[in-house]
Formats: C-alpha cells, structure tokens, sequence
C-alpha cells in the first residue's frame, strides 16, 4: 500500500479528497516502473508536483531531472533544445551542443504543456518513445538514450487530435498510464484546509497573526470557481493576510475585500436538482449580505443621532446592547458614559419623544426606506426585479448578473409575478 500521508507532508500536498487520494495512489504504483505517465488536469493544480513525487520515488531518484515547458520555447529552437544540434546546423551554431535527451540520459524529463508541441517535434519524440533514439539537428548521426518521460498538458488532447495538431499514436505512448488531477472546485472540501495552510505559512513568514474567518466566508470561499485553482487560492490566502485590518473576518468582510467571490457560475440542471436550490442559495446569500450592510448602516446612523445630538432615549440598555459596526470603534464608552448620568436627558421617562434636529431628519427621510417585511422572498423578489430594471428587461444579462440560470430566472419571474 502506498504510503499516501508520508508523501503528502514530504511534498507539501493538503487535502482528503478522494480525487486527490485516487491520483497520489496511483502516482506511487506506478512511480517504481519505467512507463510513460501523462499527467492532465487544469492550470495550477499541482502537476509537476506530481512529476516529482513519480520520479523521486523511480529507480531514477538519484539521476537527474528537469522540468521543460513546452510552450515556452520558441518553435524554431525546441529540436535543438531537446535533441541538440551540431555545428553549422543553422545561423549562430557555432559548436555542437547537446540537447536534454542527451543530457539527463538516465534521468527524468518532465515535458509540461505538451499539447503546445509543434508537430515535426512530436515526431522525433514519438521515435525516443519508440527505440530510444535520436538525431541531433544537422546531424546524421543516430545516438541512444534512456530517459522517463513524463507529460502534463492542461488541453483536452482528443480534441487537439482531431484538429491535426497532436499525433494519435504518441498520445498513446505518452498516456500508458493517465493521472487525472482534479480541479480545485471538484474538491469544495480541500478548500478551507489549502486556506489555512496558506495563510498559517504566509502569517509565520511575516511574523503577525494569521487571519481566521466565519462560516459565511467559509461558504463563500467553498462555492467560488477557482478557474487559477491552488494558485489562485494561495494568492487570495495572502492578500487577505495583508489587506485585512482585522484578524477574524466575516463573509461580508470577504465580499468587500474580494468581490470576484460573487462570480460562481454554477450549472442550470442537475439529475437530482440540486442545482437549482444552489442557485436559490446564491440569490439568498446576497439578500443576506445586503441585509447585514443595510443594518450596519442603520446602526451607524442611530449612534450618530446620539452622539450629535439631543436625544432622549428612554432605554439605554437595548442602545448598549447594539453591536455597533467597526466605525464607531467608540460606542460603547460613549453609551456608557451617557447611560452613567453625566447626560441626564438621557434617563428620561419612557414616554418622552426622541427629538432629532430637522436637516439630520430630512436626510434620513431621503435614505432607503426599510420595509417592515423583510422575509426573503420578498427580498429576493425585489433583487430580480432591480436586475432586471437595470438591464430593460434582458433577461440573459439579469440572470448573469443573479448568477442564476435563465430558466431559474424565468421560473422565479413567473412565481413572484413579475412583471418585465
């Protein structure tokens, strides 16, 4: 059995998906023997981690390795660079020069983004999978090697086969064995042990106190696409480290600091239709937040009418019970201060009017009217119908805005009568 744990905390790999587990598994099994091993999986989900832990764990762990981008060597020079050229093979080769294959013979070659290959390279390629030889550019001389190859790509290269830019056949040298790597999104529950690992590691470099946050932006942060995946989630982990002012922070603190997190993009339909109570949970999500913003503000605007004014207040412990948003980090002193008799209008009886003076009165008579209603159906209604004013009643661009479906979308419509 492969020791799946002790790979992990060597290679520095977090998380208990089974996609995850499935993929180091077979990573390990077939590490030992001398197959082609390709590697596919999107941007940014570990795949040359994967390379190493293939060939530290080979019969070839003591020999060299190297990593190679494909696509980033230019297509005039990738021959020489893999295979080498001789002297005079074009303009400015001075000398002979040898390429990787000839270089790590008896090592590993990692060949990432392979679907970038250009076809003519994909040929000498397939030949070196085949026998094991190769030409140096310029020469006609045959040379031997022995080297692992190991592929990673991040293309669907079925498709690029069918365009005629991929070679069947090496696709089938290369893929004797295909590990799959997962996508961050496909491993929803990675995502909080990657973010505190993260931000753990970043705090300790820095020297503060790594930031925490609540079950709101937990969910957040869970059902969020992740299209740069690990990397993407590392460079959220950090920024978060530096930006935030506090060290605990709230799914609202999240949708301020990071509002990319609102763009969840989930499927219309599912067999069993989770989806569509996913897509009501978006809606939901954003009344919620709005809510939460809204009474902040409310409160806010209470403290300041006592602060600034003459109020009389007839019960000042539900004022001191109020958890006032982070502006007014001098709140409570003040409540306490006033409640303690150095003010005593404040003390008055409970049927004195609170008096406001008349120009705060006007400007709060111009803010948004907050309805007594405020169950969220009708909260939710009221956002469809804002969206779909804001974009004269297209409904595509109003349900993108939503991050629903259209068919979500026009069932809601017709639920709440809404009249578009």
């Amino acid at each position: 059995m492969a020791n799946i744990p002790a790979t992990k905390r060597r290679y520095g790999i977090v998380g208990r998906s089974p996609a995850l587990e499935n993929a180091l598994n077979t990573a390990l099994r077939v590490a030992p023997t001398d197959l082609s091993i390709l590697i596919t999986g999107e941007s940014g989900v570990g795949k040359e981690v994967f390379s190493r832990i293939i060939h530290d764990n080979s019969p070839r762990k003591h020999e060299k390795f190297i990593a190679i981008n494909c696509g980033a060597i230019p297509e005039g020079t990738i021959n020489s660079e893999l295979f080498g050229h001789v002297k005079g093979a074009f303009t400015n080769a001075s000398g002979d020069r040898k390429g990787y294959f000839e270089t790590y013979d008896g090592g590993t070659i990692f060949l990432d983004e392979i679907g970038e290959m250009p076809l003519d390279t994909q040929t000498y390629l397939l030949r070196v999978l085949e026998s094991g030889e190769f030409i140096r550019v310029g020469s006609s001389t045959v040379q031997r090697t022995d080297v692992r190859i190991v592929a990673a790509t991040n293309r669907k290269l079925d498709e690029r086969i069918q365009k005629g830019k991929f070679r069947e056949d090496l696709f089938y040298r290369l893929a004797t064995v295909n590990i799959e790597l997962p996508s961050l999104r496909e491993r929803p529950e990675d995502i909080y042990l990657l973010f505190r690992h993260f931000a753990n590691n970043f705090a300790e470099q820095q020297g503060f106190e790594p930031i925490q946050i609540d079950e709101e932006a937990r969910w957040l942060l869970e059902n969020y696409q992740w299209p740069g995946n690990i990397r993407e989630l590392k460079n959220v982990a950090e920024q978060l480290s530096i930006l935030a002012e506090k060290r605990e922070l709230t799914g609202v603190d999240l949708m301020t600091m990071m509002p990319k997190l609102r763009e969840r993009h989930l499927p219309a339909t599912t067999q069993n239709g989770d989806a569509n109570g996913m897509q009501e949970r978006e809606i939901l999500y954003k009344v919620l937040f709005d809510m939460k913003s809204d009474l902040n503000d409310l409160k806010g605007l209470i403290f300041e009418l006592i602060r600034n004014n003459d109020l009389r207040v007839p019960d000042m412990g539900k004022i001191r019970s109020l958890q006032l948003p982070g502006a007014y980090p001098d709140a409570a002193d003040e409540i306490d201060r006033r409640a303690g008799g150095e003010v005593n209008h404040f003390r008055s009886a409970p049927e004195d009017p609170i008096i406001v003076d008349s120009s705060l009165q006007r400007e709060y008579e111009r803010s948004e009217i907050v309805e007594e209603d405020l169950s969220l159906a009708n909260a939710e209604r009221e956002l469809i119908r804002k969206a779909l004013k804001k974009h004269n009643g297209r409904r595509k661009e109003a349900s993108n805005e939503l991050g629903i479906s259209e068919r979500t979308l026009y069932r809601k419509i017709k639920e709440y009568e809404i009249e578009d």
